[in-house]
């Protein structure tokens, strides 16, 4: 949050209530509701809703195992990652990840920031939870984040042009919540920080996406902030292709209570600015390329069944799951959204999630939250120091 908006809002602002979550509750709701979503949707991802219903016996409603069952070590096109039971996928990773990053600078970041700790930390051997073993987090990611640890550790790019040149897809998108949730009720702020986060991985509407995701994020956090103001607040940042994508399929989202009925819909609204094409497995020899006038399926999609979901967590995910194509990262977006909101996981599934994927869910929220109220502080202090230097340039009191 930047010192302005603070300031301005601090007298005003409601003060949470046993129903209105205040800034741990939702740093942890949003950070546990992401791990869960991203759990979620890794095991149907890449396949078309109709697949999904088939191979299920209906809609995913929890935790489900492998598309492949006990085949999942050789079964292509998902081998060798041990995809469902609970496991979380890059998302998570790159996510928890980003929050080191955070606990050792304790200050917004910029894209320095990146070369000099995430990229180490992307070398550091942890529990891969697909992999089922220790190993390096760079041999999990996939190519589009590998990008990152090749142009920075081994091309020694300046770290604010990395980005140029990878496939434009939603891998910076995906783990910018915390990014968010520093900012958290400055959306501005947020979305100024996540494109300067981003500049390193991604370009064009991949690098607009990270940041409208971060604002979104923070939009949410706001006390009273409902699904449709922080559709508001994303668009009021959002440029180009990425806007009119999430209009189009928060019009249509607009008109619907009901997951299952918004499925077509909102798929036929994004298709325009999606250049993947209708095959998620066999891209279009258009897709992932810089452009204008695109968008990456994955936020307004997102952003759809946090409408749809009306705030409900259980709604809003299950949705953005039974969507499939990439649906590991639209569930972890509208998860991490509606958990800034205050909707409540699971808590069935956030303890599945955190026993198979041996990962403690909650001690990355509460790092991040003190670091987003030392941060604060911070810009507190850089806020009163600006102006007592404009005062006296000025000479206005």
């Amino acid at each position: 949050m930047t010192p302005t908006t603070a300031m301005e809002a601090a007298p005003s602002a409601p003060r949470p209530s046993p129903t209105t979550p205040g800034l741990d509750d939702r740093i942890t709701r949003a950070l546990v509701g992401a791990a869960v979503g991203d759990a979620l949707g890794g095991p149907v991802e890449g396949w078309t809703p109709e697949q999904i219903a088939e191979r299920h016996g209906g809609r995913v409603t929890g935790i489900v195992g492998p598309w492949y069952g006990e085949d999942w070590r050789t079964a292509r096109p998902i081998a060798p990652y041990h995809k469902g039971d609970g496991h979380v996928t890059d998302d998570t990773l790159m996510t928890h990840a980003l929050i080191r990053v955070y606990a050792k600078v304790r200050d917004h970041l910029d894209a320095y920031a990146v070369a000099d700790h995430l990229v180490p930390d992307l070398l550091s051997p942890r529990w891969i939870p697909e992999l089922e073993a220790e190993a390096l987090p760079l041999q999990r990611i996939f190519l589009a984040e590998k990008w990152i640890v090749a142009r920075l550790h081994y091309g020694h790019i300046d770290p604010r042009e990395a980005g140029a040149g990878n496939i434009v897809n939603c891998g910076a998108a995906m783990y910018m919540a915390p990014v968010g949730l520093v900012n958290a009720g400055d959306p501005r702020a947020a979305y100024a920080e996540a494109l300067e986060v981003a500049a390193p991985h991604q370009s064009s509407y991949g690098r607009e996406a990270a940041g409208v995701f971060a604002a979104a994020v923070a939009a949410a956090c706001r006390p009273g902030a409902t699904p449709e103001a922080v559709v508001d607040a994303a668009l009021a940042l959002a440029k180009d292709g990425t806007r009119s994508a999430i209009e189009a399929v928060c019009e249509v989202a607009a008109h619907h209570e009901d997951f299952e009925a918004a499925l077509a819909p909102l798929r036929a609204a994004v298709e325009p600015f999606d250049t993947v094409g209708p095959d998620y497995r066999a891209p279009s020899l258009g897709a992932r390329r810089p452009s204008r006038l695109h968008a990456i399926e994955e936020l307004p999609v997102a952003l759809g069944m946090l409408l749809v979901g009306g705030g409900d967590y259980r709604r809003t995910v299950l949705g953005s799951v039974n969507y499939g194509r990439d649906c590991d990262s639209i569930a972890t977006m509208s998860g991490a959204i509606v958990g800034a909101l205050g909707g409540e996981v699971p808590a069935d599934w956030a303890a599945t999630v955190a026993e198979a994927s041996r990962l403690d869910l909650h001690t990355p929220a509460r790092t991040l939250t003190e670091v987003a109220r030392e941060v604060f502080a911070r810009d507190l202090e850089r806020r009163r120091a600006h102006e007592e230097t404009f005062t006296a340039l000025a000479g206005t009191r």
